[in-house]
């Protein structure tokens, strides 16, 4: 049976990024993300609704997310649905929601300092989630050089 399960988030950063060392030396960073509707409700009154999101990021991507997203940062997150179950201490059976992140892209502008690459005010980074990602940034977009100065040309000269 065939499926998908694809994730896309643009949302605002609850607290700093929480960042683990494994003992093979990998990384994994989680911080929740805050994504918000607004609408109105039968009575007209305008109604705001915030959904919380578990982010966790792998390796590479971990460490530009250690590096570069602090607490009320703005992220736009791709990645996949994870549901893990445990059993906790108390012997209760607990679930939680995840999303694994395999591509991450700064919104907005530096905060001050720092080689992240900008790209108008944003910086992208992705990639698969296996351990050998190559989370390069994305290239900025090339300028579109400015048309050509057609007052007081001739209208002959056209190529259309």
């Amino acid at each position: 049976m065939a499926g998908v399960n694809k994730v896309i988030l643009l949302g605002n950063l609850g607290s700093d990024p929480e960042v683990r060392t494994l003992p093979s030396g990998g990384k994994v960073v989680t911080f929740s993300i805050a994504t918000s509707e607004s609408y109105n409700n039968k009575e007209g009154v305008r109604v705001e609704q915030t959904e919380w999101h578990r982010i966790e990021l792998w390796d590479n991507l971990a460490n530009i997310a250690e590096q570069y997203l602090k607490k009320g940062d703005t992220a736009y997150i791709e990645g996949r649905i994870r549901t893990e179950k445990w059993t906790d201490k108390d012997n209760i059976e607990r679930t939680t929601v995840k999303i694994r992140a395999n591509t991450l892209q700064l919104v907005g502008g530096r905060r001050g300092g720092g080689d992240a690459a900008e790209s108008g005010g944003q910086s992208s980074y992705g990639g698969n989630s296996g351990s050998s990602n190559n989370y390069a940034p994305k290239a900025a977009p090339v300028p579109m050089p400015p048309p050509p100065d057609l007052a007081g040309g001739n209208s002959d000269d056209l190529p259309f």
